[in-house]
């Protein structure tokens, strides 16, 4: 039977609202949704930068009433969640908006999550493990980025055990994603590079994911076009516009793609990294990309083969270890362009970490679809690399 189902395919996806100035529909959803009181959610950094505000006065303005939640973490722990649930609670809201990064994003998923079903966030790790659905979720990216707003997946930090547990389910896509490229102005380059990579690393490793399809294929190649075509210029030119959205649209296509074709070793060694040192998730995948890539390369050379070509590299009359050799060289310089070319040991991992790290990784969702099989030895063996 299992074989039987082994070449469908499902695809999910949001209501997607995409361009400049999108974020203002937010009160218009709001009030499809029927909403009495929003809890909107999002961390300091953004608050800073203004966008809170933003939303704030869009919802008031349409006389919606929003209660504020911004005590998130750069990679959001299960007792924030906890804390986010209960004011959610305590003040009677029925519909949740959240504007940020991942960590708001996958946050307010948690929040969801707990206030219907009255458990604690980490009893969800897993594939469907929620029983009824969340309340309604608006979200808003002001990264291009983690594709939380468009993905099945929420990410929590179990500060306890310095891990990250990954909930995947269809019931935290959101009901509407509001994609608006003018929010990330306010990046500095250092998180642009970040989550410009991140998205990178989604549609490469959704791309040659064991679950990858024709319907991921299309949007995992697109996004490599456009991240690899205007990435380094954005980082060069941070207050074009046009950039902006070419990048922003690169990292929705990998988030659709990620979504339902999942991840790969990258994923799983960096939710490893973020969990147990606490390290920006975008820099992580960065210092691993081209070592995992090398790992999987001997697995699926026709996709990577596809990938070096996406990249701009001319493969035409290369052999499979010439082509393997320019892609790392391309993955390589492309880091470098954005200024993202520091290894692991620069960030204080040490070699003593790696059994803890490894341990960890090998139990991550994201191994599962990794195109090649991958032993605890073979994770450890890829962390030393990336020292």
């Amino acid at each position: 039977m299992s074989h039987e189902l082994s070449n469908l395919r499902k695809f999910v996806a949001p209501e997607i609202l995409f361009g400049a100035g999108a974020r203002k529909a937010v009160a218009n959803y709001a009030r499809t949704f029927g909403a009495r009181k929003v809890l909107l959610v999002s961390d300091p950094g953004v608050q800073q930068a203004g966008w809170v505000a933003d939303v704030e006065q869009t919802l008031r303005e349409a006389l919606i009433e929003c209660v504020l939640y911004t005590e998130v973490s750069p990679n959001p722990r299960s007792e924030e969640v906890m804390r986010g649930a209960a004011l959610y609670d305590s003040e009677g809201c029925n519909l949740i908006v959240a504007v940020g990064g991942g960590s708001p994003m996958d946050c307010a998923k948690g929040i969801g999550i707990v206030s219907s079903h009255g458990r604690h966030i980490l009893e969800f790790e897993g594939v469907d493990t929620l029983s009824v659905p969340i309340p309604p979720l608006i979200l808003i990216p002001t990264t291009s980025g983690t594709s939380a707003d468009v993905s099945q997946f929420a990410i929590i930090n179990d500060e306890y055990e310095r891990v990250k547990i990954s909930i995947v389910s269809k019931s935290v896509v959101p009901d509407v994603s509001l994609i608006d490229p003018e929010t990330t102005m306010t990046m500095d380059p250092f998180l642009t590079a970040c989550t410009g990579v991140d998205a990178l690393v989604h549609a490469i490793e959704a791309f040659v994911s064991t679950g990858s399809g024709p319907m991921t294929d299309m949007h995992a190649l697109d996004a490599i076009r456009l991240i690899n075509g205007n990435l380094a210029d954005l980082i060069r030119h941070p207050d074009d516009l046009h950039l902006r959205e070419q990048v922003m649209l690169g990292s929705m296509k990998a988030g659709l793609a990620f979504s339902n074709a999942i991840l790969g070793a990258v994923h799983a060694m960096s939710h490893s990294l973020g969990g147990y040192l606490d390290l920006p998730h975008g820099l992580c995948n960065a210092m691993l990309l081209e070592h995992v890539i090398d790992f999987n390369y001997r697995e699926t050379p026709d996709k990577f083969k596809v990938i070096a070509d996406t990249l701009g590299v001319d493969v035409r009359g290369m052999n499979s270890s010439e082509i393997r050799k320019r892609l790392m060289q391309r993955i390589i310089g492309l880091k470098q362009e954005v200024g993202l070319g520091e290894s692991l040991g620069v960030f204080g991992v040490n070699v003593s970490d790696i059994p803890s790290l490894s341990k960890n990784a090998i139990k991550d969702p994201c191994i599962l679809t990794n195109p090649r099989k991958s032993s605890r030895r073979d994770v450890e063996v890829l962390y030393e690399e990336a020292l």
